[in-house]
């Protein structure tokens, strides 16, 4: 199973609860964007990102997000959720999402995620931090070699 997330830095595991599902006894739809918003801080928490922001001034907002469901999850299992960026630009960075449910042992959801940089004290877009892109970079490459 460690296979289906091998290009993927950073991974976190999510037991489902019972109350995550819904009438059709699975996983409600809207729920899934919770665990990639759990990968996602954990991705930022793993670059910096989060004390930079508390520094700065400057973070990532959600410019877009997405998400396909592959097979439906139902209590109990746990998830393996992994995230890695896909793409970097001056003011921006996109996230890939991938899924893992440990009871099927098959990838159940990918998602794909933009965040774009935002000056909080000003209020306007901002550039990507280069001490945070390089931390990007440098965690994408350690998963790669």
């Amino acid at each position: 199973m460690d296979d289906l997330l091998a290009e993927f830095p950073v991974i976190i595991e999510i037991p489902v609860a019972w109350g995550e599902m819904d009438a059709l006894q699975h996983v409600n739809n809207a729920v899934y964007f919770r665990y990639f918003e759990s990968a996602r801080l954990a991705y930022f928490e793993k670059i910096g990102l989060l004390v930079d922001i508390a520094h700065s001034q400057i973070g990532p907002v959600l410019g877009e997000t997405s998400c396909r469901y592959k097979l439906p999850i139902t209590f109990p299992d746990t998830l393996r959720v992994g995230t890695k960026v896909v793409d970097v630009q001056s003011d921006r960075f996109t996230m890939e999402y991938k899924i893992v449910s440990k009871g099927q042992s098959r990838v159940s959801t990918v998602g794909h995620a933009t965040c774009v940089m935002f000056d909080f004290k000003n209020q306007t877009k901002a550039k990507l931090p280069e001490p945070i892109k390089q931390a990007i970079l440098a965690l994408e490459e350690q998963s790669t070699s």
